[in-house]
């Protein structure tokens, strides 16, 4: 079934419908995935910094495949700062976007140094000055770092899952995080990305195939015959 057809047969909530169907998704998430947690591999908190960054439009594997290396070489802010940003380059070439990548991660690391005295800053409004980090980003290193739950991370999952679900009229990844907040209690924010996520991975991958019998498409039946296209 073509997305656009599979649009015209769901039809968009009331806010009272989103609320109720989204609570139900979180009540699964928080009893299947109780310990958010990233997959992506690091050993300092600048490091995982890079990974995230190293992770946008890449898997997870990928990422960690390449950091198995790369991290032994740098570990602290200032070592990314003083990378010689062709030798840098080379060695993340084998991930997509690896030119625009090693200059945010090299700035990153130098703005890391300058401005905050070498650590990752633990507030979105300051993480967002460092190259490379926007507001999915800076959601995901706090709640992982920090354990700080500001907000809900919107990645290409929770994105295709809040459509499916019809709990978004928005593609703007930062536009459907703030869907999302409205919808679900923040008490319960840090669920949502990881456990969309995990389950976007291991139990239903992006591809259309039949999902009938999945935890959450049993919870709404429709999301079974709608499979947005990655925009």
């Amino acid at each position: 079934m073509t997305s656009s057809l599979a649009e015209r047969k769901v039809r968009p909530s009331s806010l009272k419908l989103r609320r109720a169907r989204a609570k139900k998704i979180v009540a699964y998430l928080k009893k299947a995935y109780p310990k958010p947690k990233s997959e992506l591999k690091h050993r300092t908190n600048f490091q995982f910094v890079v990974a995230v960054i190293l992770s946008a439009q890449c898997t997870d594997k990928a990422v960690n495949k390449l950091t198995m290396t790369l991290f032994k070489k740098y570990k602290t802010p200032k070592n990314f700062a003083e990378a010689i940003p062709a030798v840098f380059t080379k060695e993340i070439s084998s991930i997509p976007f690896f030119n625009n990548k090693a200059k945010s991660i090299i700035g990153a690391g130098k703005m890391s140094v300058e401005r905050f005295r070498g650590k990752v800053p633990e507030t979105e409004a300051e993480l967002t000055q460092l190259p490379g980090v926007g507001y999915k980003t800076a959601h995901v290193i706090l709640g992982e770092l920090f354990d700080v739950w500001e907000g809900i991370a919107t990645d290409t999952h929770v994105k295709r899952f809040a459509k499916r679900f019809d709990l978004t009229d928005h593609n703007d990844l930062t536009k459907i995080s703030k869907d999302l907040e409205a919808l679900i209690p923040k008490k319960d924010w840090k669920y949502v990305n990881n456990g969309l996520v995990l389950y976007g991975r291991y139990v239903c991958p992006a591809r259309p195939h039949d999902c009938s019998q999945h935890p959450l498409t049993k919870l709404w039946p429709p999301a079974a015959r709608y499979w947005p296209k990655a925009k």
